[in-house]
């Protein structure tokens, strides 16, 4: 049985498919729960229909929902980026737009902190070379929980998402920069 968790935080990231980075976060010890949706737009409770035109000004984002004391802020952030492409500005693999962006939205000046300092940790290590990390990190807005069918899709509907994930070439990157 596991010990009984005192406190949680949050933190909110925007990866691309949201899909992808629920699957990739729920694999990390002391997360509690993952959740698909929207956030950083103007519109009030988005619909997926409405997000993927790319005129609501949301993104795709997940909130992870953690225990601190199993798993640091900063290692989300680490694990967050080996999941992305920091440098593209127009999308994440093949899902282009603004909507699929990536960002750091953060709820307090230590999140802030933190997030600055990886970002810029990434951009010295020159992994990718001198390509500028254009990576927002916005203060966080309202997230919208996306439809339920959205929820775990990874687990709802395995050889479709894995179909997705691998057509997406998201894995071909990561395994490129990052290694397996």
């Amino acid at each position: 049985m596991n010990p009984p968790i005192k406190e949680t935080q949050e933190a909110i990231f925007a990866g691309g498919c949201f899909w992808c980075s629920e699957a990739d976060f729920e694999k990390l010890p002391g997360i509690i729960e993952v959740i698909s949706g929207y956030t950083g737009g103007e519109t009030e409770n988005p619909s997926y229909k409405e997000v993927t035109t790319g005129r609501t000004g949301h993104f795709e984002a997940v909130k992870v929902i953690y225990n601190p004391s199993v798993i640091a802020y900063e290692k989300l952030l680490e694990y967050y980026w080996r999941g992305v492409d920091p440098t593209d500005a127009g999308g994440q693999f093949f899902d282009r737009g603004t909507q699929y962006k990536t960002a750091i939205f953060y709820f307090d000046a230590e999140q802030k902190t933190n997030a600055e300092k990886s970002k810029q940790a990434l951009a010295d290590s020159k992994r990718f070379g001198d390509s500028p990390i254009v990576t927002e990190i916005l203060e966080a807005e309202p997230f919208y929980q996306a439809e339920e069918y959205h929820q775990g899709y990874y687990k709802k509907s395995p050889a479709h998402y894995q179909r997705y994930r691998t057509s997406s070439g998201r894995d071909r990157f990561i395994n490129k920069v990052w290694g397996k």
